[in-house]
């Protein structure tokens, strides 16, 4: 029989990419798809006519159970590193619905905003590190055991507790994520892309504090070729590998660069102005709480510190990014959100405030 595939957030940034490259390599996989509408359900349904959809939200249980209980494979990208009640219902499923000689798989989508809680605990934006990365295999006791008080590490503990010989667990913590989605629904990321809004908006590109803070990055290309690898490991089942693939040591760093938030700034201000979005170059330094009033908390991420080693997926499943360079795509993503604001180059009045 062929493997099933049960995902969440088809219509969003991850999952709609991770649909188009798992559909891509694996046409002969039964993919069914947790939609919230009518609407949505259409959407997909007119680029993937063979998916089963699904109808309800991430608060209803029974169908979150059902659905993870009669699948093999779990791609969990929905509010997924967030939403402790849907990981609750998925962990209930997979137990109900598998054996240790029909194990069920979890892939669920975690981020590296947990690799913030030291500058959140110490109210630090801007500086650089002061901690060493994290390192996801010659260390994944680091992330497995982070402090509570971090960012999503509650829904990381429900997934790692859940972890048996009957659900084999993975854990994907993507960091700044970039480039165009592939999927049926939203196809733009965010970090970046609000940092070009912003200044295309404000028409000078916004930098927290001094700017020192670093960060990782990955093409979401790359991002959806690691879910591909992972979902070809759970088919392929080789119990050798186990212990190194998935439960307690399965956490996946999925970054293929790094970036210092202030040169991205610097980055961002220099080629809007080159294309002439915008009239000034230089960058706008700003206090945190000038950043959370101007743009919302999100904001305040590119304030943060957040460093790693994706060496665990190389090593064991032979992940190989090539998209991109995230500086090779700010021209792109600049374009992009130009369109979006209506923008057109040539120091446009919209960008420079009406003056």
């Amino acid at each position: 029989m062929a493997p099933k595939v049960f995902i969440t957030g088809v219509t969003g940034y991850i999952g709609g990419d991770a649909l188009y490259a798992l559909e891509k390599a694996h046409p002969e996989y039964e993919y069914t798809a947790l939609v919230r509408s009518s609407d949505t359900g259409a959407q997909v349904a007119s680029v993937y006519p063979k998916i089963r959809l699904v109808y309800g939200t991430l608060d209803d249980t029974e169908l979150l159970e059902k659905e993870s209980a009669s699948t093999d494979i779990v791609l969990h990208t929905a509010d997924s590193s967030d939403h402790a009640v849907a990981a609750k219902a998925i962990a209930k499923g997979l137990a109900s619905g598998h054996t240790k000689a029909n194990p069920g798989f979890w892939l669920h989508t975690s981020g590296t905003g947990i690799l913030c809680w030291k500058d959140m605990e110490t109210n630090t934006y801007g500086e650089p590190p002061s901690q060493a990365p994290y390192d996801d295999l010659d260390n994944v006791a680091g992330l497995t055991g982070l402090p509570d008080t971090a960012f999503h590490r509650d829904v990381d503990k429900l997934v790692l507790g859940s972890a048996s010989d009957s659900i084999k667990t993975a854990i994907v913590c993507p960091p700044t994520i970039y480039g165009p989605g592939r999927g049926p629904g939203n196809q733009r990321s965010r970090q970046v892309y609000n940092l070009v809004q912003a200044t295309l908006e404000k028409g000078q590109a916004p930098q927290l504090g001094r700017g020192l803070t670093e960060w990782d990055n990955v093409h979401v290309h790359d991002l959806s070729a690691l879910f591909v690898l992972l979902a070809e490991a759970a088919v392929a089942n080789r119990t050798e590998l186990d212990a190194k693939l998935w439960g307690k040591d399965g956490y996946y760093l999925a970054e293929n660069g790094h970036h210092v938030w202030g040169e991205i700034s610097k980055e961002v201000g220099q080629v809007a102005f080159s294309k002439g979005y915008v009239k000034l170059k230089e960058t706008r330094v700003m206090s945190v709480d000038e950043a959370k009033e101007a743009y919302g908390f999100e904001a305040l991420t590119w304030g943060l510190n957040s460093k790693g080693f994706a060496k665990r997926a190389r090593k064991y499943l032979g992940w190989k990014p090539e998209g991109k360079s995230l500086k090779d795509e700010i021209p792109d993503i600049i374009d992009s959100e130009a369109r979006s604001l209506g923008l057109k180059p040539g120091y446009a009045e919209k960008a420079a405030g009406g003056k």
